[in-house]
């Protein structure tokens, strides 16, 4: 019996790092649901479930705020050493951290992946006299304080879109009356009722809007014109910027090696499924898969070039 005995005591030793492999996933969004980052936190998740690759669950936990800081510190100071524990990110929570001089930062989480990309689209309600990108220029240039324009968290993507906008219209980006929301989600509305006259936020959040002729897509910032958009890129409408706001999955601080590899396993499984492509489809994002060492190489990078970027549009000292 002894032996018995022992021998389950140590099988059990043996299958309890298995079970908490195999927990749910606690999964941070830094923005609102319905946002960009909310999606990016359950869709990836949602697709291996459907794929057959993860499905033990996920709970996803929306904090948004401070260009996703917010998010950012409660999953640094509440995930420590959790192998279960990811959050989604982009350039949205880089340009975050360096405008709100942040105290947290991505220098103690564990890359991952870059997942996606999900070009920008400029917006204007349904009756707004606003019809191309030339009319925008023009507005700015008359009276750039007049044209209440909305999107992302300070120093994202949206933010550094409309300066250089701005810029190239001869307008300071300073000069610019941006009101940063949560998500775009919260967007829709203003902007449907005309509180807002202009928008920029992802392509995903504003497709379905427009599709429904709720509002109009005047233009897009990616570098070729988008499947299913029937609106021009800046390029070709003479603004020469091209801006994209990339999204991916960091692991939490003190993540195993172990922990690590599984979830490289269960994204590169993802990135390879059929499933994943038609999601990438349906929401309108670019695949842009970039894992592990590679991601990590990415982010330094992107570090140095959004401060850059910041302090040319005057952002940031």
């Amino acid at each position: 019996m002894r032996s018995i005995r022992q021998f389950l005591a140590t099988f059990a030793l043996a299958a309890a790092p298995l079970a908490v492999m195999a927990a749910p996933a606690k999964v941070m969004a830094p923005g609102g649901p319905g946002g960009g980052y909310d999606a990016a936190a359950r869709v990836p998740l949602q697709v291996m479930q459907q794929a057959g690759i993860f499905t033990d669950g996920f709970q996803v936990t929306n904090k948004g705020g401070a260009g996703g800081t917010i998010g950012l510190a409660e999953f640094i100071n509440t995930s420590k050493n959790d192998d279960n524990a990811i959050m989604s990110m982009g350039a949205i929570l880089i340009g975050g951290i360096i405008l709100n001089k942040s105290p947290v930062n991505l220098d103690t989480v564990t890359p991952l992946v870059r997942l996606m990309d999900d070009a920008d689209v400029l917006a204007v309600p349904m009756n707004s006299p606003i019809k191309t990108v030339d009319d925008v220029l023009k507005a700015l240039r008359a009276n750039p304080g007049a044209l209440p324009i909305g999107g992302g968290s300070v120093g994202g993507t949206d933010q550094v879109a409309a300066g250089l906008i701005a810029k190239s219209a001869g307008v300071a980006p300073n000069k610019l009356n941006y009101i940063p929301y949560p998500s775009g989600a919260e967007l829709v509305p203003l902007l449907v009722s005309g509180q807002i006259k202009l928008a920029l936020s992802g392509l995903s959040e504003f497709k379905p809007y427009a599709d429904q002729k709720r509002l109009r897509i005047i233009a897009v910032t990616s570098e070729k014109r988008l499947p299913g958009v029937d609106a021009p890129t800046l390029k070709e409408a003479g603004v020469n910027v091209v801006i994209g706001n990339w999204r991916g999955i960091i692991g939490a601080p003190g993540m195993s090696a172990k922990g690590k590899a599984m979830w490289l396993d269960r994204f590169q499984k993802l990135h390879d499924s059929p499933q994943w492509k038609k999601a990438l489809a349906d929401h309108g994002w670019a695949d842009a898969y970039l894992a592990g060492d590679d991601f990590a190489k990415f982010l330094d990078a992107e570090k140095k070039s959004q401060q850059q970027v910041l302090q040319e549009l005057g952002l940031v000292k």
